[in-house]
């Protein structure tokens, strides 16, 4: 990968002109400017795109209408975030790179890479749902993905794996910010189970008990309390699918933040079916921890 102008003092956003991607940049633009860090807009088209089957060239003219109109969307981006936030700092990009590459580039050196929750796909447009999940797979920052922004506390999902601490560490960060309460929810059971079956009651006795679970959960949470005395903590153990409870509580939620992948499914699986799950249908703008965060688990000030 080339290096690119981002570093670790700047937001990325994913433009591609869709509404979606233009609340993403005004959720930046609040989280830049409070944290005295700089926005970077980037709007990506892969230039394979200019050749029709069999290796025939497009007409230079349909080039030119393709960069005029992203410059003109990055141009609309970036008045949209000075509107919601005069002041912060912007920077822009054009690439002639396919959407997730640039993203992927760009998540290598910044702090975070923000993306609305679907945007307008196709051969102007830049981001779709496929998108998002690329990037939150396999991005090196964490990543946002924006939907309607809610008054509420900031949800963290906990399952005691690495990642979910890392994920836990961002999560107090941001309620410190936001100066709002943390939810901790440790939800354990991931199965429906059909208790006639001899299989499902041994499933069911060889279950951690709700005590160990909130152990678990006690033992994520040590330390972050004493860095962040400013959040109130409610803890939350259930038995419950960790899905069904974050998305629940997503509702009513300003931010819910998650690891990529926690305890459960096949270890070559880059995306947990939670993350997943909160991607497509969270109520409220949700940030996905990789776990290269966990070297940098220390809270972001």
């Amino acid at each position: 990968m080339r290096a690119r102008d981002t570093s670790t003092d700047a937001i990325v956003v994913g433009v591609d002109g869709s509404e979606q991607a233009l609340r993403a940049v005004r959720w930046a633009a609040a989280e830049a400017e409070s944290r005295n860090l700089r926005m970077h807009l980037v709007s990506g088209c892969d230039s394979s795109l200019g050749f029709y089957g069999g290796g025939l060239p497009v007409p230079p003219d349909s080039f030119d209408a393709v960069e005029n109109l992203a410059l003109t969307q990055l141009a609309d981006a970036e008045r949209a975030a000075r509107d919601a936030v005069p002041g912060v700092a912007v920077t822009t990009e054009r690439a002639w790179l396919a959407p997730i590459p640039l993203l992927l580039e760009c998540s290598a050196s910044a702090r975070i890479v923000v993306l609305g929750a679907s945007g307008h796909g196709g051969y102007t447009g830049m981001l779709t749902g496929s998108t998002a999940v690329s990037v939150v797979a396999r991005g090196s920052c964490p990543v946002v993905v924006v939907r309607p922004e809610r008054v509420g506390p900031v949800v963290a999902g906990v399952d005691g794996s690495p990642n979910s601490v890392a994920a836990l560490g961002m999560a107090f960060d941001e309620a410190s910010w936001r100066g709002v309460p943390l939810v901790a929810v440790h939800a354990w059971s991931d199965a429906d189970y059909v208790t006639e079956t001899p299989v499902a009651a041994a499933l069911l006795e060889t279950e951690p008990t709700a005590e160990e679970q909130a152990r678990i959960l006690a033992e994520s949470l040590a330390g972050w309390p004493e860095k962040y005395p400013e959040v109130r903590v409610e803890r939350v153990v259930v038995k419950d699918r960790p899905r069904h409870q974050l998305l629940a509580r997503s509702a009513e939620a300003c931010l819910v933040v998650v690891g990529s992948r926690g305890r459960g499914g096949f270890q070559g699986l880059l995306l947990g079916s939670t993350s997943q799950a909160l991607i497509h249908h969270a109520r409220c703008p949700v940030m996905i921890v990789r776990p290269r965060e966990a070297v940098g688990a220390e809270p972001r000030k």
